[in-house]
């Protein structure tokens, strides 16, 4: 690459950072009033027909009956059925829109509409104003979601929050597979990570979980420490600060190898 090249690819860059900065700007104003919310994931191929669209459909209206906001993808199938059921039972109803290649048409029953391009700064607004997950029966995207959600809560990197897994005959085989081959061959995972979301067919039950963990008459992920103050640990995209990494050390500067090494 010659100097003239290299300079306009450093441009270019420059002109990313600054949209990047600016769908995060966007986002937060627009969100920023939004109130308790909770996020809805699951398939975007399902038919209408299906029974699980017809259970996220009164999932977005059980959680607008607790005076959540509903937010999903923005898309067809289990996100538009939860923008649905909220709409209808007249609370606010959030789609993060994303542009794809394939293109995405935005469901009709969004009243917070925000489109985006890049999917990381989505993914942190499915988290910053979310007071719970409900996840449904979905493909790579949900799985991204469900999983990110627990490295999360299990890190320590945001509060701990209610995940709630729909679909006992969708979920049981992963479960059973983290568990005999995760937890039990390889030991990758610990017993009590499993404690860190909740597995049913009970639409009324996944928002009551949500709801009395929010009113405080529930503890999630028991077994986790907890901060004396949450507010005090938490960075402004809805994360916590956490142990900086210590500096120096021998890969700072040229590596040299110890006699432990050449051994």
């Amino acid at each position: 690459m010659n100097s003239i090249d290299h300079k306009q690819a450093l441009q270019n860059e420059s002109w990313r950072v600054l949209r990047i900065m600016a769908e995060f700007i966007d986002s937060f104003e627009t969100l920023a009033e939004l109130g308790p919310a909770v996020s809805v994931f699951g398939s975007s191929r399902l038919p209408t027909v299906h029974s699980d669209y017809q259970l996220a459909v009164k999932c977005g209206a059980a959680l607008v009956e607790k005076n959540f906001a509903v937010i999903t993808g923005g898309g067809p199938s289990i996100m538009e059925a939860a923008n649905k059921g909220a709409i209808e039972a007249g609370g606010t109803s959030v789609g993060l829109n994303i542009a794809l290649p394939m293109e995405q048409l935005p469901n009709p029953y969004q009243n917070v509409e925000l489109n985006f391009r890049y999917f990381f700064i989505r993914k942190v607004m499915f988290v910053k104003y979310a007071r719970g997950f409900v996840i449904f029966p979905g493909g790579f995207g949900t799985m991204d979601e469900f999983f990110e959600s627990l490295t999360l809560i299990q890190t320590l990197k945001v509060v701990p929050f209610p995940v709630v897994l729909i679909g006992k005959d969708f979920w049981s085989g992963l479960i059973d597979w983290m568990k005999s081959t995760m937890l039990t061959r390889y030991e990758t995972v610990a017993a009590e990570d499993f404690d860190l979301f909740t597995l049913t067919d009970d639409v009324n039950e996944a928002v009551e979980i949500i709801y009395d963990n929010f009113t405080g008459k529930r503890k999630v992920a028991q077994k986790l420490p907890r901060f004396a103050s949450d507010d005090e640990v938490a960075t402004g995209e809805g994360t916590r600060r956490g142990i900086e990494p210590r500096k120096g050390g021998r890969l700072k500067g040229k590596y040299e190898p110890t006699d432990g090494d050449k051994k």
